[in-house]
């Protein structure tokens, strides 16, 4: 018999964590389990590759109208005598306003947000909350799960979150899953008493499907100049991905000399910010915001070198895409960057400083050598994770 599971995550519109739930849900065997997946938009560039076989749940009417602008969603609960709604729709946004903390805000609305939605009204074997926060939160409040598993992507450390209300849900979790070794011992420090929970099941990725996809567009996606280095980076438009280092950085190799395109796919919060820094340091030719892409493996497929400029990451999915698609990596030592990269053999690790990734990135443009050395240790690396399905199943059990 077909046990029942239920997947939850806010969104499916841009991230390693969404991305991650696409591969993993594509790996799962239906002849074994019935999926049933919540979000709370309905949109976003990997919707599309939600496997036939997962049923996606409706969102409750309440919600939708809790999501509606501030005084648009306060009329409409209003006009329906729903003043409890009304207030806490009030208070999400006032919240929302007054918190500079984005996970602590997420934290703190929780109990303004679970109003609007209900519980689900079916029972699972197993329910996934599959991203730190809302979604550990609604598996504990709102579903019937015979065992319930929370999901943190991420180094719990540098979120900036208060560990006081996450251990609540935590005690409440039959396990805890985290992404890798590094991870799994911020989160084995910081909740001592749940350490017995936590497992680590990597990330799936595939470097069939990867190396597929990334011949699916054979032009020059960059229009190459004679003698240009390419550079791409993958993240969100996000502090957490340290792209102001990156234009920085940009501006530090195009002073010396190098001719080089830096090219970011992503979107977030700090579009109109790092817009800003490109034009004050005129780089409007050298450093390009390419927004979100559903396919961006011809685009790192077709550059010279990989730039990972982050300030943390739990374990990053485009670092291990680009290590499938064996570009030469530069990656700046966050706590976990020794997790995915051994520098000087599949990548150079640098300081988190400017001037220290235009170093590492000028010695791979200079050091033809060390990028061939780069690219043919990771040629004879065993990089797909399709395995850690079978971690998971054991958990379901």
């Amino acid at each position: 018999m077909k046990k029942n599971l239920l997947f939850v995550i806010p969104s499916l519109c841009a991230g390693g964590a969404e991305k991650s739930l696409v591969n993993l849900l594509n790996q799962v065997d239906y002849n074994l389990y019935n999926v049933d997946l919540f979000f709370l938009k309905h949109d976003g560039i990997f919707v599309e590759f939600i496997p036939e076989h997962v049923q996606v749940l409706s969102l409750p009417e309440s919600y939708k109208l809790f999501a509606l602008p501030l005084n648009k969603s306060i009329m409409k609960f209003l006009l329906k005598g729903n003043i409890s709604l009304a207030y806490n729709r009030l208070m999400f946004a006032l919240k929302n306003r007054n918190k500079k903390n984005i996970s602590l805000r997420e934290q703190y609305n929780w109990k303004h947000l679970k109003k609007s939605l209900e519980e689900i009204n079916k029972t699972y074997d197993a329910a996934i909350g599959f991203l730190e926060k809302t979604s550990v939160y609604f598996c504990v409040d709102k579903v019937n799960a015979t065992k319930k598993i929370g999901w943190i992507h991420i180094d719990y450390d540098k979120l900036g979150m208060n560990p006081d209300f996450d251990i609540k849900y935590f005690k409440k979790l039959n396990n805890i899953v985290t992404v890798s070794e590094e991870c799994a011992n911020i989160l084995k420090e910081k909740f001592p008493s749940e350490k017995e929970k936590i497992d680590v099941v990597y990330n799936i990725v595939s470097p069939t499907m990867i190396n597929i996809m990334a011949s699916q567009d054979n032009r020059d996606v960059y229009n190459k100049g004679k003698d240009e280095i390419v550079i791409i980076s993958v993240g969100r438009l996000h502090y957490q991905k340290g792209f102001e280092m990156a234009i920085e950085a940009c501006k530090i190799l195009k002073e010396r000399g190098n001719k080089i395109k830096w090219n970011i796919i992503g979107e977030g919060e700090e579009r109109e910010k790092l817009t800003n820094l490109i034009k004050v340091n005129k780089l409007e030719d050298n450093f390009k915001l390419l927004g979100l892409k559903a396919n961006p493996y011809p685009f790192i497929k077709q550059a010279d070198i990989y730039a990972q400029t982050s300030k943390f990451e739990g374990k990053s999915i485009a670092l291990d895409e680009a290590k499938i698609l064996k570009k030469p990596i530069v990656v700046t030592n966050y706590s976990t960057a020794k997790d995915q990269i051994n520098d000087d053999v599949d990548g150079i690790i640098v300081d988190m400083q400017p001037d220290a990734i235009a170093d590492g990135i000028e010695k791979l443009i200079k050091d033809i050598s060390l990028r061939n050395k780069l690219t043919n240790n990771l040629a004879q690396l065993k990089l797909g994770t399709e395995e850690e399905i079978n971690k998971l199943y054991k958990l379901f059990q």
